[in-house]
């Protein structure tokens, strides 16, 4: 009994740990005089999980805006939608974002995550209407899980594998995807030469020894000629995500006829690029998108 006893304080005393690691203070995002937000906006829910999204708004009066998912990173473990604050390039273009949060490999193995994220366009696209935004003009977003995230909503196109949880709607498409330093195949991150990574198996969870399940869930194989625009950064010295993915992406998306710019940052890392490298980047997006999504 007195083991017991001292067994259930010390769960007790993990969970409370636990609970104070998750308490973390974000700074609001900062949007312009005349935007609106929608915070915690449900658009999808799985059993007794609800995803939710933070949708900042355009004046209405300016017309049905075009609009920027944006999708967190952490490894598909980690992470929350409240940390991604950075989104003047995109209100300064008169584009609503609609920043995702989605199940983690705790709550949730694959394909989970990519289910999320297609339902979140899904979502977009069923209220378009009601929201103000243009379907023909959606943009998504990501870095590093966030970009494979990306990547896998807007490849998969009309292809509805992943779709079980949103169905009731014909046309899935989107504008223009932006990859940041995104993960394009899961088997190579789980088991490739450059880098190894145990986020990739423990996310892909009962089947991480099924390589033929790993490409489902892979960006990189559902490239096509009908594939929309794909902008792609990522440093050269990236040590947690290969560098090489984001090269081999780029190579098959060009050899499809796929309008696509390749921004690598030498000697970059994962992320973490100096502040005028991220203004030349984002400089760089804004005209991407400019030249793409009409």
């Amino acid at each position: 009994m007195k083991n017991i006893f001292f067994t259930g304080i010390f769960l007790f005393s993990l969970a409370c740990a636990a609970q104070e690691t998750d308490t973390t203070t974000y700074k609001p995002v900062e949007y312009p005089e005349g935007f609106t937000a929608k915070l915690n906006a449900v658009y999808t829910t799985v059993k007794d999980w609800e995803g939710k999204m933070d949708i900042y708004l355009p004046p209405e009066k300016n017309g049905p805006s075009p609009v920027v998912i944006n999708i967190h990173g952490g490894g598909w473990n980690h992470g929350v939608k409240e940390s991604q604050t950075g989104f003047s390039t995109f209100f300064k273009m008169g584009y609503a974002v609609a920043n995702i949060e989605y199940r983690l490999t705790g709550q949730a193995t694959a394909p989970a995550a990519v289910e999320d994220a297609r339902c979140a366009l899904v979502y977009l696209i069923k209220n378009a209407k009601d929201l103000n935004i243009d379907v023909n003009k959606i943009v998504i977003m990501g870095g590093s899980s966030g970009g494979h995230l990306a990547l896998m909503a807007g490849l998969l196109g009309n292809d509805n594998r992943f779709d079980g949880n949103c169905h009731g709607v014909k046309n899935i498409k989107v504008a223009a995807i932006i990859d940041k330093y995104g993960i394009t195949d899961v088997w190579d991150w789980g088991y490739g030469k450059d880098i190894t990574s145990k986020s990739a198996t423990r996310w892909l969870g009962d089947k991480a020894n099924d390589e033929n399940f790993a490409k489902t869930v892979s960006p990189i194989y559902y490239v096509t000629k009908n594939s929309p625009p794909v902008f792609i950064v990522h440093g050269d010295a990236d040590p947690t995500v290969p560098y090489q993915q984001s090269v081999d992406l780029h190579k098959k998306l060009l050899a499809n006829g796929v309008k696509t710019e390749f921004i690598t940052v030498p000697g970059g890392l994962h992320g973490k690029f100096d502040k005028e490298k991220n203004s030349e980047i984002n400089m760089a997006i804004s005209a991407f998108l400019k030249e793409v999504v009409k």
